[in-house]
């Protein structure tokens, strides 16, 4: 069934046989089922376990994906360029949050890019609940960055507490949230559950949903103007408006910018889509065995844009636009860096800078995959979305 993908070492089957050890007695406990959410939040984030908690590389050629910071320069350029004008909107006690640095690659160009913008914040922090993380972004920005613009770098174990001006950056994070999935079976609303077979194996399950997953099916039902058929699966995330709010946190006057893979709410509940979105990431392969070899590979759903933009909102925030990754960046400048760059480099790095554009933005690659959406709060974030917005989709 797996053929084609490469067998972990013996020790990372170690690894991922004591997790799902660990999992198998947390299911027990709980009298035989546990919900998939729970089990997506340990095999990614159970201390010392989960994939993002583990030391294993995640990113680049030697990890499992690649994601756009990790390409070269240009993403995290044109980002920096979209947030320059809010940073120097809102002053000199700006700060940025970063959700998940990921290898330290977004948060290295960005904070180059702001300096040449003269569009430095106070302070830029990173919140990185993964402590091997976090020992390779300081690493990694320590080496690279002007030891003046370092020393505004900072790490947090949660969101700021206090109220606070500036920006907040997200990419590829949302689609990590451990999610409830459902099932629809006789009109009726189930939470998924992971259970175990005679064997030990886990298998899915189902259990009557809760309040909060029923009634957010329901919201989702008549949204679309439609049931969900019978034994039609899917992901939905409740708890998203409280997580917005969470990571805004105080967040006075500033903007919120997301960048993810996902779906009007409209495509994401096609009927055709009858088993979500649901998919697992293993040395740069996809397929659909979320079970297996629990620790050593990434899980992720899409996001529904239309509940970001819910989320959003209702947090008291403005919706400053939506497009796909592609207009976002070019809208931002990304082909004058691209020229800015190839004026600094030789042949070979000229064409690699192309080869990073064309993935970037190319509607085959990332440039339709991935989607951006802003939200703003007292500044303006609107210029940012200049080209190709698709407010209107949602």
């Amino acid at each position: 069934m797996h053929s084609d993908l490469p067998l972990p070492e013996s020790d990372a089957l170690a690894h991922s046989e004591q997790l799902a050890a660990h999992l198998r007695a947390e299911i027990l406990a709980q009298g035989g089922a546990m919900p998939f959410s729970r089990f997506m939040e340990l095999v990614l984030y159970a201390p010392g376990w989960g994939y993002y908690s583990a030391g294993a590389s995640k990113f680049g050629a030697a990890g499992d994906f690649v994601t756009a910071p990790e390409m070269g320069t240009l993403f995290a350029a044109a980002t920096a360029n979209a947030l320059a004008p809010v940073v120097r909107e809102v002053g000199p006690q700006a700060r940025v949050l970063e959700l998940g640095g990921g290898s330290g690659a977004f948060a290295e160009v960005a904070l180059g890019r702001l300096a040449e913008l003269d569009a430095l914040p106070a302070r830029y922090a990173i919140l990185e609940p993964s402590a091997d993380l976090r020992q390779r972004q300081r690493q990694r920005l320590q080496d690279a960055l002007d030891p003046a613009v370092f020393a505004r770098v900072e790490w947090l174990d949660r969101p700021f507490e206090d109220e606070w001006d500036g920006a907040l950056f997200a990419n590829e994070v949302i689609d990590a949230l451990p999610t409830p999935r459902f099932l629809v079976d006789e009109g009726e609303v189930y939470e998924e559950t992971v259970e175990l077979d005679g064997e030990g194996r886990f298998v899915r399950g189902a259990q009557p949903a809760d309040m909060l997953l029923s009634a957010a099916v329901r919201h989702v039902e008549r949204y679309l103007e439609r049931p969900f058929a019978d034994g039609y699966r899917s992901e939905l995330l409740p708890q998203l408006p409280y997580w917005i709010q969470a990571v805004a946190g105080g967040l006075r006057r500033g903007a919120m910018l997301f960048v993810d893979y996902g779906y009007t709410r409209a495509e994401f509940y096609q009927d055709d889509r009858r088993d979500g979105t649901l998919r697992a990431f293993y040395r740069h392969r996809v397929h659909n065995d979320v079970y297996l070899w629990p620790g050593l590979q990434d899980i992720t759903a899409s996001v529904d844009f239309t509940a970001l933009a819910e989320a959003g909102t209702g947090a008291g925030f403005d919706l400053a636009g939506y497009c796909h990754q592609a207009g976002f960046l070019l809208g931002n400048g990304i082909a004058g860096l691209l020229e800015e760059a190839d004026e600094r480099t030789d042949e070979v790095g000229r064409v690699r800078l192309r080869e990073q554009f064309k993935r970037l933005t190319l509607p085959t690659e990332m440039g339709e995959r991935f989607q951006v959406m802003g939200f703003s709060r007292d500044v303006d974030l609107s210029a940012a979305f200049a080209m190709g917005d698709l407010t209107w989709r949602l």
